[in-house]
């Protein structure tokens, strides 16, 4: 079996929280008083355009939030959506480690809407660690879309035997594989390091 020459890592759920997710939904609703069933309808009407770039945040906030007068301001919403990202101390840690290694070229491959995406490279240094960021907003394609995997190898110019994509759930993994990418589901930072390990790459 090939060296690994290339890791693609998911970002939300691996790298920091998901971005903004049905729990963060759910408590922004309740939060701000949203009727809930209408507000998740909303949001799943245009999410995809979203995720894919097709639609800019100001955009989608009108489509699922401001479509009626509201007693508090977009940009209230805009801080709340950026304020629930965080950070995975270990996973970051661990990939930090592996770009000092220089041994593996390093990506992300995740779905984020533009602004949200641009957001957590720049707030958590995303780019000190990784060396391109194949993402649905900019890729006009999302996971488990076979399409954007495909891409994101053939930008990088790497042989699916030769990469490695992490990410926490199963059928993003699952289609990945489909196309002869190795895999890992990642649960926490040191399952992840002794997986790597196991594939041959060392931390």
């Amino acid at each position: 079996m090939p060296n690994i020459t290339a890791i693609f890592s998911d970002v939300g759920g691996v790298l920091l929280s998901n971005g903004w997710d049905r729990d963060m939904r759910r408590t922004f609703a309740q939060k701000y008083h949203l009727d809930w069933e209408e507000f998740e309808g909303r949001h799943e009407l245009v999410s995809m355009a979203f995720e894919v770039g097709q639609i800019t945040l100001d955009h989608y906030l009108d489509c699922a939030i401001f479509h009626r007068p509201r007693d508090f301001s977009k940009q209230e919403v805009r801080d709340y959506i950026f304020a629930c990202s965080t950070a995975k101390a270990g996973s970051l840690a661990l990939f930090a480690r592996l770009a000092q290694r220089r041994a593996c070229f390093l990506a992300t491959l995740n779905n984020e809407p533009r602004e949200l995406n641009q957001y957590r490279i720049e707030h958590f240094g995303l780019r000190n660690t990784f060396a391109a960021f194949f993402s649905s907003c900019y890729l006009g394609v999302a996971k488990p879309d076979a399409a954007i995997y495909r891409v994101a190898l053939e930008i990088s110019s790497r042989a699916p035997e030769e990469s490695l994509f992490i990410d926490d759930r199963p059928l993003n993994l699952e289609c990945a594989a489909r196309l002869g990418m190795r895999t890992v589901l990642f649960r926490n930072a040191a399952q992840l390091e002794r997986d790597l390990h196991e594939a041959g790459v060392e931390v």
